[in-house]
């Protein structure tokens, strides 16, 4: 348990993207689905380091757009283990908005993530902790 506990702490994931206009729809935010790809990303990156196996998305759920993230912020996406199951995880990410010249961020997007461990024929293995 504690060996676990230890590799939710060391696999916190933080990835900052800067939000340009080639990431923006006609609104001037980010398109929904590029913050979804940037998070199942980190969902990925956080797993893939609390494991070091090989580690797919087999479901999101739950993804809450609380706020438009503007063209010219930046993006700071948090990847938390939240959950750990026999072959799969929970990853929570969630992503933060940074204005560039001001000290101040607020909570954009959240989401869950859940992620199995699988072999080299793609079968999903229990996660093995080293």
């Amino acid at each position: 348990m504690e060996r676990q506990k230890e590799a939710i702490l060391n696999s916190v994931t933080h990835v900052v993207k800067c939000v340009f206009p080639n990431t923006t729809n006609h609104y001037d935010t980010l398109f929904g689905g590029t913050a979804l790809q940037w998070m199942d990303e980190v969902a990925f990156i956080t797993a893939t380091r609390f494991s070091r196996q090989r580690m797919v998305t087999v479901s999101s759920e739950k993804v809450d757009f609380k706020k438009p993230i503007p063209s010219g912020t930046f993006a700071e996406l948090i990847g938390k283990v939240t959950m750990v199951g026999t072959s799969s995880l929970k990853i929570r990410v969630d992503i933060y908005i940074e204005h560039m010249h001001k000290n101040h961020r607020e909570l954009a997007v959240s989401g869950e993530f859940i992620m199995v461990c699988i072999d080299e024929h793609k079968n999903a293995v229990p996660i093995q902790l080293a």
